[in-house]
């Protein structure tokens, strides 16, 4: 979560850096055994705002537990 905190934040490229963003994030959970976490498009509201509290309030949190649900919705459907 916090690899892709870090994309977001840098913002290296001039466009997609919110794809990258979710690749890192995915990659570093695969890396430990988590499946893939996708982020649905009916979410999209909530996971920029929670980017938006992250960049402006630097408050985490809210990005943070929607990252935790949509990770513990991709694990129920691995299983």
């Amino acid at each position: 979560m916090l690899g892709h905190r870090l994309i977001d934040y840098v913002h290296p490229y001039p466009a997609g850096n919110g794809r990258m963003a979710r690749f890192l994030m995915n990659a570093m959970f695969a890396s430990g055994g988590f499946p893939w976490t996708v982020v649905r498009v009916e979410d999209r509201s909530t996971y920029l705002a929670g980017l938006e509290q992250a960049s402006v309030d630097m408050n985490v949190k809210p990005f943070a537990e929607f990252i935790a649900e949509r990770t513990s919705w991709s694990m129920s459907k691995a299983v």
